[in-house]
């Protein structure tokens, strides 16, 4: 089921780029109608080192993207991160902005990725930062109409949307916050960490997860502790709560949400994964391929 998710983002032109990379490495003739017809192969191509030199080996510089679309390039780069751990004795911990530590609890990531449902997600995330959403919702207040301007990657302004959509609006608003909390703090960590946060903001960000300013506020995060510090320690503990609301809320269950609750349950895994996918191959060019956050 997940190579047929897959095969929905999929472009002909990226399952031509597949079908040349698997024949070179194996010899087998595929085409893209074969890999259409064959949704279980789709994961096993894009893990080949075939498929990623086809879409990373380029000159130095030379953009993946022209190479194939985002969700191919993300779906390649987070294959290849898999494959990568399945030998790693350790992997770099990021601490804090330009710190960053061998640490050998290698385990927790093979696992998270062990399960084809969750890199879906991690790929499927990825690709959605490329193009972001944002606008502006007239409200009423007491002092009449008033304009509320929005963005996908603010998360003030995102949670603020809250307090206007009927309530069963707010389940894809906790979805897109828990998305926003772990784009931020795995593709952009150090932007994220140096980024100040006034009290009041982080008052509105704790409210719209449904926490007090008090015993639940995140730790502060030290190097020596091997915690993540500042705003993404304080990230990753929305993030976790917002993932949970949004299951909480959904009308009904569904696949998609049980992959959300395992995301809630794992955050800090998934975004250590996403630090090591944007570290490894994401970094060169992501402030061309994401809209950088603003702040």
């Amino acid at each position: 089921m997940t190579g047929t998710a897959y095969l929905e983002h999929l472009t002909d032109d990226d399952l031509a780029l597949l079908s040349t990379a698997h024949r070179a490495a194996t010899g087998e003739v595929l085409s893209a109608t074969d890999l259409r017809s064959r949704p279980g192969v789709v994961e096993e191509v894009l893990a080949r080192p075939e498929v990623f030199e086809a879409v990373f080996g380029v000159e130095r510089g030379a953009d993946p993207f022209m190479r194939g679309s985002p969700f191919l390039v993300f779906a390649v780069a987070v294959h290849r991160c898999s494959e990568d751990l399945r030998q790693a004795a350790f992997v770099p911990e990021w601490l804090a902005p330009r710190q960053r530590v061998a640490v050998f609890d290698v385990d927790a990531l093979r696992d998270f990725l062990a399960d084809s449902t969750r890199r879906f997600f991690l790929v499927e995330l990825l690709a959605s930062y490329t193009h972001v959403a944002s606008g502006s919702v007239w409200v009423q207040t007491n002092r009449g109409w008033r304009r509320r301007r929005f963005s996908e990657l603010d998360p003030v302004r995102l949670a603020s949307l809250l307090e206007v959509v009927p309530e069963p609006e707010r389940v894809g608003i906790y979805r897109r916050l828990g998305d926003l909390a772990l784009f931020l703090t795995g593709v952009f960590p150090d932007h994220t960490a140096v980024r100040a946060l006034a009290p009041i903001d982080t008052a509105r960000l704790l409210r719209a997860a449904r926490l007090a300013a008090s015993a639940d506020d995140p730790p502060g995060g030290h190097v020596d502790s091997l915690e993540p510090a500042g705003a993404v320690a304080l990230l990753e503990h929305l993030g976790r709560r917002w993932y949970r609301l949004a299951c909480d809320t959904a009308p009904s269950p569904s696949g998609a949400m049980r992959v959300v609750a395992e995301v809630a349950e794992r955050f800090r895994q998934a975004r250590r994964v996403l630090n090591l996918v944007t570290d490894r191959h994401l970094f060169v060019l992501r402030d061309r391929w994401f809209s950088p956050p603003t702040g």
